[in-house]
């Protein structure tokens, strides 16, 4: 019987090492999240930067199998305005209810629910992405790095699915519904 119970833990034990998960935790001095919005109807638009405030990957047998970030919205950052006080107005406007509402969303957050590995380096991603306390399910394709520790991704979100619904009643400076990402987490 006494065996039967060690037999018993010993498996269990290997099943748990077997499937064992790690958090790996980005360096938020490395990882950069790009943000643009386009015009409608004729080129050109906005472009910046926002911060992570916080981020990990989970890992289970050597893949990326999950993970966590947490964007601090108040970072946001435009870099295609030159002019100081053009460039604070767009920043505040961004900001404003009918865009990110950061006095009351202060944070963004994205959780990756699913990862399909298409080969070693090239996934789809399945995740949640949280915008204005609004959660919608999203996918996106990614490709990592092993050697320099990197996983980069595009993609565009529709704006409207997550309220931020700010409409210019200008035809030719009406902006497009889809904002885009370009990530870099590095750990």
């Amino acid at each position: 019987m006494k065996t039967r119970i060690l037999l018993v833990i010993i498996t269990l034990g290997m099943i748990a090492f077997g499937n064992a998960q790690e958090k790996l935790t980005i360096d938020l001095t490395k990882s950069e999240l790009k943000w643009s919005g386009d015009y409608t109807f004729y080129f050109g638009g906005h472009y910046g930067y926002i911060d992570f405030k916080e981020g990990h990957f989970i890992k289970t047998n050597d893949v990326i199998t999950g993970g966590e970030f947490i964007i601090d919205m108040n970072s946001i950052i435009c870099l295609d305005v030159k002019k100081q006080e053009a460039n604070e107005g767009l920043v505040n406007h961004l900001k404003d209810p009918d865009f990110f509402d950061v006095a009351n969303y202060q944070t963004a957050k994205l959780v990756i629910t699913n990862v399909e590995y298409h080969d070693n380096t090239k996934m789809k991603v399945f995740a949640d992405l949280t915008i204005k306390g609004v959660t919608n399910p999203m996918s996106f394709q990614a490709e990592i790095d092993y050697d320099e520790k990197t996983m980069t991704t595009k993609f565009k979100i529709d704006r409207m699915l997550w309220g931020i619904n700010y409409n210019s009643k200008m035809k030719d400076g009406a902006i497009s519904d889809g904002i885009g990402f370009e990530v870099k987490l590095s750990l």
